[in-house]
């Protein structure tokens, strides 16, 4: 239950620490599960609430929470010494179990980092020293906010040189872009983006900062949910790119750019994981003290049964995308079919967990606030944020799609 600021917050339960017992993830990353989590609540929790349901403006991002994120060496988690990162042996693990520990208490956070970090900051690492130094630096001490744009209003699943539309032509000392990108997370407060775009027959990866002249950002989407996550379109209009700002080399960008979402996807299987977490600690509590012909709800086995459901889908989501991101450790920059199994499988989870978790709290989990004492409740806010999470960075069908594969082989599935 999350409460008005005035009122002193109850508070619940972590089950996942009597029901998980971890014993195949490295201290490490166990050690940054416990940082993060000391972070996320004293930090994410108290915000949580006016970040989930404020309506998505500039004004409203959390800057404030970001630069504490920053201070705190959040962004550090998934990189490298050499570049200023933290320098783990298994960043892409310790970067997952972020991403849950911070969606637990918001999912909207957990996508800003998740864009910030995974997306934008691990295309990165595949660019020269000068966009390391220039950029990557920036996105880890915080100072610069970044942003990762494949997505057009017509082209999504499908990132082909047919159905994109923004292209990239040469110019004498670099490239003039033009296009359109749509639903770009941070794209209202971002300094640059990490472009894909059309070169010629084949795909480049470009850093544009959003000011220079010809890139113009719409204003913010409003969305179902993760309100705190802003998207706008991204609009350019001959827009010069030196060559310095090419990543890796021209022509690779696509490959640049599905290796990054392959890892997004990972991240957002652990914000399933998050979610679902969250709301099986909330449900618990709600069967346990909301009462119905003289007994607590809990008594019921209709109740009993779908948490013992509940419980094991979340030790096989967890275990999932912490499967993946270990195998992304061991040098599979393409961990499938894990990545997708732990994609689909977790976000699904949410979805379907967040129906019962809203009916398991009636007329309660309905409510963004009850006028009566302006009491709200988790549950209401992961209704509306998780569908998202089958839908980004790949949807659940195309997940789907690349664990046939593995079975069947790209002949058969195409």
């Amino acid at each position: 239950m999350t409460q008005r600021a005035d009122v002193p917050a109850k508070i619940i339960s972590r089950y996942q620490d009597s029901l998980y017992h971890d014993l195949n993830t490295p201290e490490e990353v166990l050690a940054i599960r416990q940082e993060v989590r000391r972070f996320a609540d004293e930090h994410v929790a108290p915000v949580a609430y006016a970040i989930g349901h404020t309506e998505e403006s500039v004004a409203a991002f959390p800057r404030e929470l970001f630069a504490k994120m920053a201070g705190a060496g959040l962004f550090r988690i998934p990189f490298a010494a050499e570049v200023g990162g933290r320098g783990l042996k298994y960043p892409a693990t310790a970067t997952a179990v972020m991403i849950e520990e911070l969606a637990y208490h918001s999912n909207s956070v957990a996508a800003i980092v998740d864009v910030h970090c995974i997306l934008a900051g691990n295309a990165l690492k595949h660019g020269s020293d000068s966009i390391k130094q220039r950029y990557l630096q920036a996105v880890l001490s915080g100072e610069k906010i970044g942003s990762f744009a494949t997505t057009e209003p017509d082209a999504s699943t499908d990132l082909s040189v047919d159905a994109m539309n923004t292209v990239a032509t040469r110019s004498e000392n670099g490239y003039l872009v033009s296009g359109r990108k749509r639903y770009i997370t941070n794209a209202p407060v971002a300094d640059f983006v990490v472009l894909l775009c059309v070169d010629g027959q084949r795909m480049t990866e470009l850093v544009i900062e959003l000011n220079w002249p010809g890139v113009r950002v719409g204003e913010p989407d409003k969305k179902m949910g993760n309100n705190g996550q802003l998207t706008a379109d991204i609009y350019f209009d001959n827009v010069h790119v030196p060559l310095e700002n090419v990543i890796g080399q021209p022509g690779q960008g696509l490959k640049i750019a599905l290796q990054t979402l392959t890892y997004g996807r990972v991240g957002i299987a652990a914000s399933g994981a998050g979610m679902a977490q969250a709301m099986f600690d909330q449900s618990a509590e709600r069967l346990k003290s909301r009462r119905a012909f003289g007994k607590a709800i809990a008594h019921f086995q209709h109740w009993q049964f779908k948490m013992a459901e509940r419980a094991t889908e979340i030790e096989n989501a967890r275990n999932l995308y912490l499967k993946a991101a270990m195998r992304m450790d061991g040098g599979n920059a393409f961990p499938e079919p894990e990545a997708a199994m732990a994609k689909w499988y977790a976000t699904n989870l949410a979805g379907e967990f967040a129906r019962d978790a809203v009916q398991i709290f009636g007329g309660y989990g309905y409510m963004r606030e009850l006028a009566a004492d302006g009491s709200h409740y988790r549950v209401e806010e992961i209704y509306r944020d998780c569908k998202i999470a089958e839908i980004y960075e790949g949807t659940n069908e195309i997940q789907k799609l690349v664990i046939a594969r593995a079975i069947f082989g790209k002949d058969i599935t195409g």
